[in-house]
């Protein structure tokens, strides 16, 4: 759950650079409310945390500043790349919570909850990023992307 705490700050950074960066107003808030929806699952992914006697990352400012930056560049790369960016994020994260899901006991009913409702709304951010105009990513972008990701998640496990 940690690693999902990890990504829900991550993408609370990611969508206030691009929201921060678009000049169109409509994207703007297309950004804005999938942060309300990101919102969300941190304050579950906390919570989870909470319940189970875990601790959130330590590296979250770092994970954070990290994902603003990248998020600046996404924004700076014009709307239909940054909407590119977040199919892709999305898209990767989605994957992530359903290996996550597969894993989860069949007993743990509240983590399945908070990951299912998740893996549904990445899937609907990417779903309308894909109708707001996204470009797809190039491949070298794109397995970077995964590559972070997985540094990221393999840290934030541990630390």
């Amino acid at each position: 759950m940690r690693v999902n705490h990890v990504g829900e700050v991550c993408a609370q950074a990611l969508y206030a650079a691009q929201a921060l960066t678009t000049p169109s107003p409509a994207l703007r808030r297309q950004f804005e409310a999938a942060a309300a929806d990101e919102t969300d699952h941190l304050a579950w992914t906390s919570e989870r945390l909470r319940e189970l006697g875990a601790r959130p990352s330590l590296l979250n400012p770092a994970w954070y500043a990290g994902a603003f930056a990248i998020g600046l560049l996404a924004g700076r790369a014009g709307n239909a790349a940054s909407l590119g960016f977040v199919v892709e994020t999305e898209r990767q994260v989605e994957q992530h919570l359903q290996r996550h899901l597969d894993r989860l006991p069949v007993s743990d009913l509240a983590s399945r909850a908070v990951v299912s409702q998740m893996k549904d709304d990445e899937a609907r951010h990417a779903s309308t990023a894909e109708q707001a105009g996204a470009k797809r990513l190039p491949w070298p972008v794109r397995l970077a992307m995964r590559a972070a990701a997985g540094l990221m998640t393999t840290t934030a496990h541990y630390v």
